[in-house]
């Protein structure tokens, strides 16, 4: 240890001769640690709403996700779905159709979408598993309207009772306008009205369909005016064992330039990206915040500063030059940070396990009882490298003070 290091860590930790400065260098170190440990909860608070939705694309959202890059639909062809299968690594093709509706049940009325899916569609990601009142049923050749599965959301807020059997759900979807952009003949109504029975409502609050109606495709067509073979997109299940990425690149591939083909990751983009931009401003809120507490720090040197004024003139006598001095300085505010930055990890830590394991925060109403929390690894040198940074910067206006003492002390 070189001799400018051993005088820092002297300064720092040795008994002042005042008591006041002991206590305020002690305050400073404690908003260090608070602010570190603000910092990595944060993080971990938002890295733990990552971790859910990601968990629920995974057990939700198709593998693969195929849509046009020309309008909202497209025709698709027993050829096409033949090539498809053809390809290595694909188990399932669904075929969907999804448009934003309007519903009727009793005397309550609701927006939503409706989608349409085939027979596979329950294959693709294991919905009918969630069905908890009622069954998965769209056809229910016992009765004379097609089921429809219904959303843990729109069902709560129409009110819907499956066992009721004389209550029908009413879907309301626009007209397509007649070719050449007419108006639509007066007197007729601008929508379709269509009935269907709810069959089963997804309870599970976790389910991404909790605000969408799941009817037959051929019915969807219908209540769109779509010609037969018309989709919104297709969804696709990989099977075990295959690489996703070549799988991927070879569905791209197969497809073409018309079609925009999507991962399970890739299908919920926006809302990470928005995630992300939330989770670094956050961030950067708390690092003002950090600032702010630097003035402590700038305190606690400015103070240490004074009182070893004698000391700092005698070691100029003794042939340290201002540039020593002012590093003695810089590294006595680098280590209070890191004695901060140590304290505030064992903190967060701390705080970390009780909320993982007591659930200290709850969450109420929402899919998860307790607010959920991850670290990951790489938080710990960013917010390190962040409050080193500016405990730095605050250490700079105390060691330039310190660097302009004399080398002597006139005495009076």
């Amino acid at each position: 240890m070189n001799l400018p290091v051993r005088i820092s860590w002297r300064y720092l930790f040795a008994r002042k001769s005042t008591n006041a400065i002991n206590i305020i260098t002690l305050i400073a170190a404690f908003g260090v640690a608070i602010g570190a440990a603000a910092l990595i909860l944060l993080l971990s608070v938002f890295n733990g709403f990552e971790d859910l939705f990601l968990g629920l694309f995974n057990n939700l959202n198709p593998d693969v996700r195929i849509t046009t890059t020309k309008g909202k639909t497209f025709e698709m062809d027993e050829e096409t779905l033949r090539g498809l299968y053809a390809l290595d690594g694909v188990l399932v093709v669904s075929q969907t159709l999804e448009e934003t509706a309007g519903f009727l049940y009793d005397d309550k009325q609701a927006f939503g979408r409706v989608k349409g899916v085939d027979h596979r569609y329950a294959e693709i990601n294991g919905i009918d598993t969630m069905v908890q009142d009622g069954s998965y049923d769209l056809h229910l050749p016992s009765r004379k309207i097609s089921g429809a599965i219904v959303g843990n959301q729109l069902s709560i807020v129409l009110g819907i009772d499956p066992l009721n059997e004389f209550s029908p759900l009413t879907v309301l979807m626009s007209k397509p306008r007649p070719r050449g952009g007419g108006m639509l003949t007066s007197g007729r109504a601008p929508y379709i009205r269509r009935n269907f029975q709810p069959a089963g409502i997804i309870r599970s609050q976790e389910a991404f369909e909790n605000q969408a109606v799941l009817i037959d495709l051929e019915e969807a067509r219908e209540l769109l005016s779509v010609e037969e073979g018309i989709v919104s997109a297709l969804e696709i299940r990989l099977a075990p064992g295959y690489d996703i990425q070549d799988t991927y690149d070879r569905i791209q591939e197969y497809m073409g330039a018309d079609f925009t083909v999507k991962d399970r990751y890739q299908q919920e983009n926006s809302i990470l990206k928005l995630m992300q931009v939330e989770k670094w401003v956050g961030f950067a809120i708390v690092c003002l915040m950090m600032i702010l507490i630097s003035f402590n720090l700038v305190g606690a040197l400015w103070m240490i500063v004074l009182e070893k004024k004698r000391d700092i003139s005698i070691l100029k006598s003794l042939g340290m030059t201002r540039r020593d001095i002012r590093g003695i300085f810089l590294r006595v505010g680098l280590l209070l940070c890191s004695l901060g930055i140590g304290v505030g990890f064992l903190l967060a830590a701390g705080l970390y396990i009780l909320q993982k394991n007591y659930g200290l925060i709850s969450l109420p109403g929402m899919m998860t009882e307790a607010y959920p929390i991850s670290f990951r690894w790489l938080d710990f040198p960013v917010v390190a490298g962040t409050v080193l940074i500016i405990g730095f910067l605050a250490s700079l206006l105390p060691a330039w003070r310190a660097q302009q003492i004399e080398a002597s002390i006139h005495e009076e």
